[in-house]
Protein backbone atom coordinates (compact mmCIF):
# COMPACT_ATOMS: atom_id res chain seq x y z
CA UNK A 1 0.00 0.00 0.00
CA UNK A 2 2.64 2.47 -1.08
CA UNK A 3 1.85 6.10 -1.80
CA UNK A 4 3.69 9.20 -2.95
CA UNK A 5 6.06 11.01 -0.61
CA UNK A 6 4.23 12.84 2.17
CA UNK A 7 6.48 12.47 5.20
CA UNK A 8 8.98 15.26 4.50
CA UNK A 9 6.30 17.70 3.36
CA UNK A 10 4.16 17.35 6.48
CA UNK A 11 7.14 17.41 8.83
CA UNK A 12 8.49 20.49 7.08
CA UNK A 13 5.20 22.36 7.40
CA UNK A 14 4.77 21.49 11.07
CA UNK A 15 8.33 22.54 11.79
CA UNK A 16 7.81 25.88 10.06
CA UNK A 17 4.63 26.52 12.04
CA UNK A 18 6.21 25.82 15.42
CA UNK A 19 9.42 27.70 14.64
CA UNK A 20 7.75 30.70 13.06
CA UNK A 21 4.97 31.15 15.57
CA UNK A 22 6.82 30.22 18.75
CA UNK A 23 3.52 30.28 20.62
CA UNK A 24 2.91 26.60 21.14
CA UNK A 25 1.73 26.87 24.74
CA UNK A 26 -0.68 29.70 23.98
CA UNK A 27 -2.17 27.71 21.14
CA UNK A 28 -2.51 24.58 23.27
CA UNK A 29 -4.08 26.44 26.19
CA UNK A 30 -6.74 27.82 23.85
CA UNK A 31 -7.43 24.36 22.48
CA UNK A 32 -7.76 22.80 25.95
CA UNK A 33 -10.10 25.61 27.03
CA UNK A 34 -12.37 25.38 23.98
CA UNK A 35 -12.36 21.58 23.95
CA UNK A 36 -13.51 21.61 27.57
CA UNK A 37 -16.15 24.25 26.87
CA UNK A 38 -17.62 22.22 24.01
CA UNK A 39 -17.32 18.69 25.38
CA UNK A 40 -16.82 18.87 29.14
CA UNK A 41 -13.79 18.34 31.32
CA UNK A 42 -13.72 14.52 31.39
CA UNK A 43 -11.14 13.10 28.97
CA UNK A 44 -12.94 9.72 29.10
CA UNK A 45 -15.94 11.22 27.31
CA UNK A 46 -14.23 14.07 25.47
CA UNK A 47 -11.70 12.71 22.93
CA UNK A 48 -10.85 16.17 21.67
CA UNK A 49 -9.82 17.28 25.16
CA UNK A 50 -7.76 14.14 25.58
CA UNK A 51 -5.84 14.90 22.39
CA UNK A 52 -5.30 18.51 23.49
CA UNK A 53 -4.00 17.50 26.93
CA UNK A 54 -1.71 14.87 25.40
CA UNK A 55 -0.24 17.54 23.11
CA UNK A 56 0.23 19.90 26.04
CA UNK A 57 2.08 17.23 28.01
CA UNK A 58 4.29 16.45 25.02
CA UNK A 59 5.27 20.14 25.01
CA UNK A 60 6.15 19.90 28.73
CA UNK A 61 3.35 22.20 29.81
CA UNK A 62 2.99 22.17 33.63
CA UNK A 63 -0.04 20.33 35.01
CA UNK A 64 -1.20 23.53 36.74
CA UNK A 65 -1.41 25.35 33.40
CA UNK A 66 -3.46 22.53 31.91
CA UNK A 67 -5.79 22.46 34.91
CA UNK A 68 -6.38 26.20 34.71
CA UNK A 69 -7.25 25.90 31.03
CA UNK A 70 -9.74 23.13 31.82
CA UNK A 71 -11.22 25.18 34.66
CA UNK A 72 -11.65 28.18 32.37
CA UNK A 73 -13.35 26.02 29.78
CA UNK A 74 -15.71 24.51 32.34
CA UNK A 75 -16.58 27.93 33.77
CA UNK A 76 -15.14 27.37 37.24
CA UNK A 77 -12.40 29.92 36.56
CA UNK A 78 -12.84 33.26 34.83
CA UNK A 79 -10.90 33.96 31.67
CA UNK A 80 -11.10 35.04 28.04
CA UNK A 81 -14.05 33.54 26.21
CA UNK A 82 -12.78 32.11 22.93
CA UNK A 83 -14.93 30.93 20.05
CA UNK A 84 -14.01 28.72 17.13
CA UNK A 85 -14.25 30.04 13.60
CA UNK A 86 -13.32 28.30 10.37
CA UNK A 87 -12.44 30.25 7.23
CA UNK A 88 -12.07 28.70 3.81
CA UNK A 89 -10.41 29.96 0.67
CA UNK A 90 -8.18 29.40 -2.30
CA UNK A 91 -4.46 29.93 -2.60
CA UNK A 92 -2.09 29.88 -5.56
CA UNK A 93 -3.12 27.68 -8.49
CA UNK A 94 -6.55 27.10 -7.00
CA UNK A 95 -5.16 25.20 -3.99
CA UNK A 96 -7.72 24.82 -1.21
CA UNK A 97 -7.00 26.29 2.24
CA UNK A 98 -8.83 25.84 5.54
CA UNK A 99 -7.95 28.21 8.39
CA UNK A 100 -9.14 27.22 11.88
CA UNK A 101 -9.10 30.07 14.39
CA UNK A 102 -9.90 30.67 18.04
CA UNK A 103 -10.69 34.26 18.89
CA UNK A 104 -12.23 36.63 21.37
CA UNK A 105 -12.88 39.16 18.59
CA UNK A 106 -14.50 37.78 15.45
CA UNK A 107 -14.39 41.13 13.61
CA UNK A 108 -10.63 41.45 14.07
CA UNK A 109 -9.95 37.87 13.05
CA UNK A 110 -11.98 37.83 9.84
CA UNK A 111 -10.36 41.12 8.76
CA UNK A 112 -6.86 39.74 9.35
CA UNK A 113 -7.54 36.46 7.55
CA UNK A 114 -9.20 38.19 4.58
CA UNK A 115 -6.29 40.62 4.32
CA UNK A 116 -3.77 37.77 4.37
CA UNK A 117 -5.54 36.02 1.52
CA UNK A 118 -6.05 39.11 -0.64
CA UNK A 119 -2.53 40.50 -0.23
CA UNK A 120 -0.83 37.21 -1.02
CA UNK A 121 -2.54 35.99 -4.14
CA UNK A 122 -5.42 34.08 -2.55
CA UNK A 123 -9.15 34.49 -2.26
CA UNK A 124 -11.26 33.99 0.84
CA UNK A 125 -14.32 31.87 0.06
CA UNK A 126 -17.67 31.23 1.69
CA UNK A 127 -18.43 28.59 4.28
CA UNK A 128 -18.26 25.15 2.68
CA UNK A 129 -16.43 26.34 -0.42
CA UNK A 130 -13.49 23.96 0.06
CA UNK A 131 -14.28 21.85 3.13
CA UNK A 132 -15.81 19.15 0.93
CA UNK A 133 -12.33 18.52 -0.47
CA UNK A 134 -11.11 17.32 2.95
CA UNK A 135 -11.89 14.43 5.29
CA UNK A 136 -12.10 14.90 9.07
CA UNK A 137 -10.09 12.02 10.50
CA UNK A 138 -7.42 10.85 12.89
CA UNK A 139 -3.91 10.74 11.44
CA UNK A 140 -0.73 9.07 12.66
CA UNK A 141 2.63 9.44 10.91
CA UNK A 142 5.53 7.16 11.73
CA UNK A 143 9.08 8.04 10.75
CA UNK A 144 10.90 6.18 7.97
CA UNK A 145 12.40 2.99 9.35
CA UNK A 146 9.35 2.07 11.41
CA UNK A 147 8.09 -1.44 10.68
CA UNK A 148 5.07 -1.07 8.41
CA UNK A 149 3.99 -4.64 9.16
CA UNK A 150 3.93 -3.98 12.91
CA UNK A 151 2.14 -0.67 12.49
CA UNK A 152 -0.44 -2.29 10.20
CA UNK A 153 -1.06 -5.18 12.58
CA UNK A 154 -1.67 -2.90 15.57
CA UNK A 155 -3.63 -0.33 13.57
CA UNK A 156 -6.09 -2.67 11.95
CA UNK A 157 -6.64 -4.58 15.19
CA UNK A 158 -7.49 -1.28 16.91
CA UNK A 159 -10.00 -0.26 14.25
CA UNK A 160 -7.97 2.01 11.96
CA UNK A 161 -9.33 2.50 8.46
CA UNK A 162 -6.20 2.73 6.32
CA UNK A 163 -2.44 2.18 6.46
CA UNK A 164 -0.08 3.37 3.73
CA UNK A 165 3.61 4.02 3.21
CA UNK A 166 5.44 6.54 1.05
CA UNK A 167 8.58 6.27 -1.03
CA UNK A 168 10.70 7.56 1.87
CA UNK A 169 9.51 4.78 4.17
CA UNK A 170 7.18 6.87 6.32
CA UNK A 171 3.98 5.13 7.40
CA UNK A 172 0.61 6.86 7.64
CA UNK A 173 -2.41 5.53 9.52
CA UNK A 174 -5.90 6.99 9.23
CA UNK A 175 -8.85 6.33 11.52
CA UNK A 176 -12.25 7.72 12.39
CA UNK A 177 -12.33 10.69 14.75
CA UNK A 178 -14.14 8.68 17.43
CA UNK A 179 -11.57 5.87 17.17
CA UNK A 180 -8.53 8.13 17.56
CA UNK A 181 -8.02 7.59 21.30
CA UNK A 182 -8.39 3.80 20.97
CA UNK A 183 -5.88 3.59 18.13
CA UNK A 184 -3.43 5.86 19.95
CA UNK A 185 -3.65 3.70 23.08
CA UNK A 186 -2.95 0.61 20.99
CA UNK A 187 0.16 2.17 19.47
CA UNK A 188 1.37 3.31 22.89
CA UNK A 189 0.85 -0.17 24.33
CA UNK A 190 2.81 -1.68 21.43
CA UNK A 191 5.68 0.76 21.92
CA UNK A 192 5.03 2.49 18.61
CA UNK A 193 5.60 6.23 18.88
CA UNK A 194 4.05 8.33 16.13
CA UNK A 195 5.91 11.49 15.15
CA UNK A 196 2.53 13.03 14.32
CA UNK A 197 -0.70 12.00 16.04
CA UNK A 198 -3.62 14.35 15.55
CA UNK A 199 -7.18 14.83 14.41
CA UNK A 200 -6.97 16.68 11.12
CA UNK A 201 -8.69 17.79 7.95
CA UNK A 202 -6.93 15.61 5.38
CA UNK A 203 -7.16 16.56 1.70
CA UNK A 204 -8.69 13.88 -0.50
CA UNK A 205 -6.56 14.99 -3.45
CA UNK A 206 -3.41 17.09 -3.56
CA UNK A 207 -2.05 19.78 -5.90
CA UNK A 208 1.70 20.04 -6.49
CA UNK A 209 3.13 23.55 -6.69
CA UNK A 210 6.73 24.24 -7.60
CA UNK A 211 8.93 27.16 -8.56
CA UNK A 212 7.39 30.61 -8.26
CA UNK A 213 3.93 29.22 -7.56
CA UNK A 214 5.30 27.16 -4.70
CA UNK A 215 7.11 30.15 -3.24
CA UNK A 216 3.98 32.31 -3.41
CA UNK A 217 1.89 29.59 -1.79
CA UNK A 218 4.43 29.18 1.01
CA UNK A 219 4.35 32.92 1.64
CA UNK A 220 0.55 32.87 1.91
CA UNK A 221 0.70 29.99 4.40
CA UNK A 222 3.44 31.73 6.40
CA UNK A 223 1.40 34.93 6.68
CA UNK A 224 -1.70 33.03 7.77
CA UNK A 225 0.28 30.97 10.28
CA UNK A 226 1.71 34.18 11.74
CA UNK A 227 -1.71 35.51 12.74
CA UNK A 228 -2.30 35.38 16.50
CA UNK A 229 -5.77 33.84 16.25
CA UNK A 230 -4.89 31.05 13.83
CA UNK A 231 -4.75 27.58 15.38
CA UNK A 232 -4.40 25.24 12.40
CA UNK A 233 -4.11 25.49 8.63
CA UNK A 234 -4.94 22.70 6.20
CA UNK A 235 -4.25 22.77 2.48
CA UNK A 236 -4.24 20.35 -0.42
CA UNK A 237 -1.12 22.05 -1.81
CA UNK A 238 2.13 20.08 -1.82
CA UNK A 239 4.98 22.53 -2.20
CA UNK A 240 7.91 21.09 -4.09
CA UNK A 241 11.29 22.01 -2.63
Amino acid sequence: MAGHSKWANIQHRKGRQDEKRGRVWTKLIREVTVATKLGGGDIATNPRLRVAIDKAKEQNMPADNIKRAVDRGSGTLEGVDYEEIRYEGYGIGGAAVIVDCMTDNRTRTVAEVRHAFSKNGGNMGTEGSVAFLFTHCGQFLFAPGTSEDKVMEVALEAGAEDVSSDEEGGVEVLCGVNDFATVKEAFDAAGLKAAVADIVMKPMNEISLGGEEGQKMQKLLDVLEGLDDVQEIYTNAVIEE
